[in-house]
């Protein structure tokens, strides 16, 4: 079973940048789907990113197309989220998550392993 840690949040002026991290575990990483959820107290989680197995594409939610860059070093057993242009509804625990199925899927069901989390806090 792969084991997911993500670093990288913390507290941030809206406006600003974070880059979150993901280390994986294993020598599997690469046959990985990998994707970034959040959850802000109350809501339900939601989609932010994915990226396919090689890193050669990459799919984001409208909230946070053009300001958020997801990416992996397969290498590192690592996957990146750079986000910036930060507002307070950005504010939330990111999770990064890894599929094995075959499908570039924004649906949380489809992912088996997911992180801890990491807060990230967008001030006003």
């Amino acid at each position: 079973q792969v084991q997911l840690v993500e670093t990288g949040g913390g507290l941030v002026q809206a406006g600003g940048s974070l880059r979150l991290s993901c280390a994986a575990s294993g020598d599997t990483f690469k046959t990985y789907i990998m994707a970034w959820f959040r959850q802000a107290p109350g809501k339900e989680r939601e989609f932010v990113a994915l990226v396919n197995k090689s890193g050669g594409t990459t799919r984001y939610a409208d909230s946070v197309k053009g300001r958020f860059t997801m990416s992996r070093d397969n290498a590192k057993n690592t996957v990146y989220l750079q986000t910036s242009s930060l507002n307070a509804e950005d504010t939330a625990v990111y999770y990064c998550a890894a599929s094995d199925g075959v499908l570039l899927s924004t649906s949380p069901l489809r992912y088996k392993y997911w992180g801890q989390g990491t807060q990230v806090t967008v001030s006003s």
